[in-house]
């Protein structure tokens, strides 16, 4: 694709055309104005998709129907005398024009009980707005946000930081109203952060049990399907510890960049879930074909721990470490809860590169397997690497060669345990996995590589 940014008079302007700008986008062109008129930041974007992708190999990137957005943004902040400093964001979005007119499903009465009605989109589910207020003072940072949106008025999740890094965010889509808070006070190298978020949709999902012609709904044969924005009542806390706030711990690249001998975090994230939610959409055994899961996981309730450790040992050292304690639920209709644990480690000395991590209980490294809920009770991988060149920080292009072990455990909910076959209900000889009396199985694998940077 091409990107295009003004200068001079057309400073603040970008333009962006492509048939994949990001992975799993449509052909689009994207036009971005950002200027500050009378104090007041003022940003416009438009963004047209002129096609639709038909393929694609993981359901992390499914083709979406091709639509358009337009969205406004005003922002502004205000110094207040012995009262620190104050704004305000307020923003509006047009986006899913397109399916307008498009027939949908709307389930009724008890889970029990369920009727199906029939509706349509009309112009005004097309519309979203948010509200974003923020508050500085001293050690206290303090922010609120109200959104709503649309049936159709999807824009896209939130990747601003606000004060530190919080996991509840807004998703972004449309169908719902959501309101979140939180505060971070900072006490010298430390803070503390709570934070709270509730969202509903406008439109709830439908359950798996509704009756003919009744079904959930999913992204491809529906104009909209209730899954990231489903019913959600959600609390955090977050504490840390940076020693050097120049190198933010927030930053994006700060993997990188940070300077301290050691910064680290560690979160606790509570989410209740009152319903379930509309179907996803898989990907067959043939890498190409998509379906949707006949439902979704139920209501229920979901909790993690989450800690990163950063630590710039030497001038030619650095280690990052991350640990998760938690429980988790698949993408697809498998209603089995897992309680996985586990952590990862990098960590470069000069030329040389070593990287690892441990999981426990937890699915496994592709899309489908979180899709399927095909989860390994250990996983092991072990990754020493040597740079020939200037030794550059892990995902950065650059020559290496280097030598990877994986190893993992196998159950009955691992993709390829086989510890004995059966005639199954078709006739044929095919594994069992759920067999009584059989070990656990393994795998394991030994790769060599050699990445070749050609500095283009």
């Amino acid at each position: 694709g091409v990107e295009i940014a003004g200068k001079r008079d057309l400073e603040g302007l970008k333009v962006a055309y492509g048939p994949e700008l990001w992975w799993g986008a449509n052909p689009a062109i994207i036009v971005k104005y950002r200027r500050t008129i009378a104090t007041i930041d003022v940003t416009a974007f438009y963004q047209n998709e002129f096609s639709q992708r038909t393929e694609t190999v993981s359901s992390l990137a499914i083709p979406l129907p091709a639509t358009k957005r337009a969205t406004l943004s005003l922002e502004k902040k205000w110094g207040l005398q012995d009262f620190g400093t104050f704004g305000i964001q307020v923003g509006g979005i047009w986006s899913g024009s397109t399916l307008k007119g498009e027939s949908f499903q709307i389930a009724e009465g008890p889970e029990d009980n369920v009727t199906v009605q029939q509706d349509k989109v009309k112009d005004e589910d097309t519309f979203g707005g948010k509200v974003k207020v923020t508050w500085q003072y001293g050690r206290w940072n303090w922010y609120a946000q109200y959104a709503y949106a649309g049936i159709v008025a999807n824009g896209g999740p939130d990747e601003t930081t606000t004060f530190t890094k919080w996991s509840l965010k807004d998703h972004g889509l449309g169908n719902g109203n959501l309101v979140s808070s939180g505060i971070a006070v900072n006490l010298g190298n430390y803070q503390i952060a709570p934070n709270v978020l509730w969202q509903k949709p406008l439109v709830g999902p439908i359950p798996s049990n509704a009756q003919a012609p009744g079904r959930p709904r999913n992204v491809i044969d529906d104009p909209f399907a209730v899954r990231a924005n489903r019913e959600m009542i959600a609390g955090e806390i977050m504490f840390s510890h940076d020693p050097t706030p120049a190198t933010w711990m927030w930053e994006w690249d700060n993997d990188i960049q940070e300077d301290a001998k050691l910064a680290w975090s560690i979160g606790y994230v509570y989410r209740h879930f009152p319903t379930t939610m509309d179907a996803a959409i898989g990907i067959l055994q043939d890498g190409r074909t998509f379906f949707a899961f006949p439902g979704a996981t139920p209501a229920r309730d979901l909790w993690e721990v989450k800690a990163r450790i950063v630590s710039k040992l030497s001038n030619n050292s650095r280690l990052i470490a991350h640990i998760l304690v938690g429980t988790g639920e698949p993408n697809g209709d498998d209603p089995r809860l897992i309680e996985r644990y586990g952590g990862d480690l990098r960590i470069t000395y000069g030329s040389a590169a070593f990287a690892t991590f441990l999981k426990f209980n937890d699915w496994g490294p592709y899309d489908y397997h979180r899709d399927f809920n095909q989860t390994f009770p250990v996983h092991l991988m072990g990754d020493l690497s040597y740079s020939l060149g200037t030794p550059r920080w892990f995902g950065l292009p650059q020559t290496r060669v280097g030598v990877k072990f994986t190893w993992r455990s196998l159950d009955q909910y691992s993709n390829r345990y086989c510890p004995a076959k059966a005639i199954d209900e078709t006739g044929e000889l095919a594994c069992d996995p759920e067999v009584p009396g059989f070990d656990e199985g393994t795998e394991w694998e030994i790769r060599t590589y050699l990445h070749i940077d050609l500095g283009m």
